[in-house]
C-alpha cells in the first residue's frame, strides 16, 4: 500500500475519482485507490439510537458487573424476580385442583376424571424432571432400568405398590423401601463357574431362548431348584414381594443374553431407585403414582 502524495511530500486527500466524482482517502495499493465513502445517513442515525438506548437501558436494568454484586437497576427487574412472579401466578391457578389433589386418596383421583387428568399432567411433568434421565422421556427404560410401558412390574404395579415404591425407593437406605437383591453365586463362592453355566442355560430354557448345544438343563434345573427358587420360585414365575422377577415372560431388565445372566449369576444384582420422600412433596409423589400407573396399564 501506498500513500499519493504532492510535491511538497505531503499526503494528498484531495483527489477525485474520475468515475464516481468521490474524493479518495488518499491510500493506494497497486494503482487502486480508496473512496472515502461515508456510511449511510440511515446506518449512523440507527447507530446513534441503539448507544442511547444502550445507556438507558443500562441505567433502567440490571446491567453492569461490580466486584461482588452488579447494578440494579432502578426500575428495580430481575429475571429471577420475573420467573418467581410467573411461578406465583401459576400456583394460584392451580391451587384450587392441587389442594384437591392432595386431598383425595388414590382410588378417588382414579374415579374424578377431571381429577385424574390434572394428576396425569403434573406427574408427567414431574417425570420429567425426576424420573426421565433412568427411565427415559416415555417411561422405556433400559438396561438396567425398568420399562415402565410392558405391565410387568417387579414391585407390584397397584397404585398403592407404585406409590410405596416411589416414597421409599430401593435399596435407597429406607427401612421401608424395597430391600431384595440378588446374591453373587460366583463371586460369593456359593455357586461354581459350571453351575452358573448350566443353571443360566436352563433360566434361558424358561422363557423359551435357544440353549447351549449339549447344555445339561437337568443339572441346570436341580441348581435352580436348591438356589434360585427360593425367590424366583419353582415354576420361575418370580415374586413380587421379593423384586423377584419372571423369567419365563422374556422380558429382560438386563438383557437374555447368556454372558449377560452368567454376569449376574456371578456378580449379583441390585440396582437402586431413590427414596423420593423428602425430595418430592406428597402432592407430586402423588401425582406421579397416578402417571406411571398410566404407562404400563396398571394393575
Amino acid at each position: 500500500m501506498t500513500l499519493e502524495t504532492d510535491k511538497s511530500g505531503h499526503v494528498d486527500h484531495a483527489h477525485v475519482d474520475s468515475h464516481t466524482g468521490m474524493a479518495t482517502t488518499g491510500h493506494e495499493w497497486d494503482g487502486i485507490r480508496e473512496l472515502n465513502t461515508p456510511l449511510p445517513r440511515w446506518w449512523l442515525t440507527i447507530l446513534y439510537m441503539t448507544i442511547v438506548w444502550a445507556f438507558f437501558y443500562c441505567i433502567a436494568y440490571p446491567a453492569i458487573p461490580l466486584f461482588q454484586t452488579f447494578t440494579k437497576g432502578v426500575l428495580g427487574w430481575s429475571a429471577r424476580g420475573s420467573v418467581n412472579e410467573e411461578v406465583a401466578e401459576l400456583r394460584a391457578q392451580r391451587g384450587p385442583m392441587v389442594a384437591a389433589l392432595s386431598n383425595a386418596s388414590l382410588k378417588g383421583i382414579e374415579q374424578t376424571p377431571q381429577l385424574r387428568n390434572f394428576a396425569i399432567a403434573q406427574g408427567k411433568a414431574a417425570f420429567g424432571d425426576n424420573c426421565a434421565p433412568c427411565h427415559g422421556a416415555g417411561g422405556g427404560g433400559s438396561k438396567g432400568f425398568a420399562n415402565l410401558n410392558d405391565d410387568d412390574w417387579l414391585w407390584g404395579g397397584t397404585l398403592e405398590q407404585i406409590s410405596a415404591t416411589l416414597t421409599h425407593g430401593i435399596r435407597a437406605g429406607d427401612d421401608l423401601g424395597h430391600l431384595g437383591a440378588m446374591p453373587a453365586f460366583g463371586r460369593d463362592g456359593i455357586l461354581k463357574a459350571n453351575e452358573i453355566s448350566v443353571v443360566a442355560d436352563y433360566v434361558r430354557s424358561l422363557s423359551g431362548l435357544p440353549v447351549t448345544t449339549g447344555a445339561d438343563l437337568k443339572t441346570g434345573a436341580k441348581v435352580f431348584a436348591e438356589n434360585c427358587a427360593v425367590c424366583h420360585a419353582d415354576n420361575g414365575k418370580g415374586n413380587m414381594e421379593l423384586g423377584a422377577p419372571n423369567l419365563t415372560d422374556a422380558i429382560w431388565l438386563y438383557g437374555p443374553e447368556k454372558a449377560t445372566i452368567v454376569e449376574g449369576l456371578t456378580n449379583g444384582r441390585g440396582g437402586v431407585m431413590p427414596a423420593w420422600a423428602g425430595r418430592l412433596d406428597a402432592t407430586t409423589i402423588k401425582a406421579l403414582t397416578v402417571y406411571v400407573h398410566t404407562l404400563g396399564g396398571g394393575k
